[in-house]
């Protein structure tokens, strides 16, 4: 087995940061690395809350942006799509109106995630109702909203790695 498909979460990484990884796999300390970086998880538990915090971040970055029509959580996200969150942009005409549909899907796995993460997964899919692709002006949006965005993001993933072997 290829250390790229063991470590399939982050396997479109450089070399260096899969080999750091590896070994952190193999001395057991990779747990003791996400704890000591990320002690807390955080609280927002309910589909409502999860609505409140992304309008929260969505209102202090991207106040033009149509207003969100649903937040949920959903435990067979991560099964289902390989994904770690959905977002869904809809626009209908209505009489002489464009009404636009906009919804974010968190995995459920992600209530139980340090703060950060979950704050990673928000920005990502909100950068998406403005920028489609994932190119450069989508993540200098990203680390606009959040500055350590791809620190997060890798931390995410290793996060993601810790958990499956547990």
């Amino acid at each position: 087995m290829t250390q790229a498909s063991t470590l399939k979460y982050i396997a479109h990484y450089p070399e260096h940061i899969q080999s750091q990884a590896a070994e952190l796999i193999s001395q057991g300390k990779l747990g003791d690395y996400i704890d000591k970086n990320y002690p807390t998880k955080h609280q927002v538990q309910s589909d409502k809350a999860l609505y409140q915090y992304i309008n929260q971040i969505k209102n202090q970055y991207m106040r033009k942006t149509s207003s969100l029509t649903q937040v949920t959580y959903n435990s067979k996200l991560a099964v289902l799509n390989q994904a770690l969150g959905i977002h869904t942009f809809q626009s209908r005409v209505q009489g002489n109106k464009l009404k636009a549909h906009n919804s974010i899907t968190v995995a459920s796995l992600f209530k139980e995630a340090p703060p950060e993460f979950l704050r990673m997964i928000v920005v990502h899919e909100l950068s998406h109702f403005k920028e489609k692709d994932h190119d450069k002006s989508f993540y200098q949006l990203c680390c606009h909203m959040e500055p350590a965005y791809h620190q997060f993001e890798l931390d995410t993933r290793l996060w993601l790695q810790w958990r499956e072997q547990l």
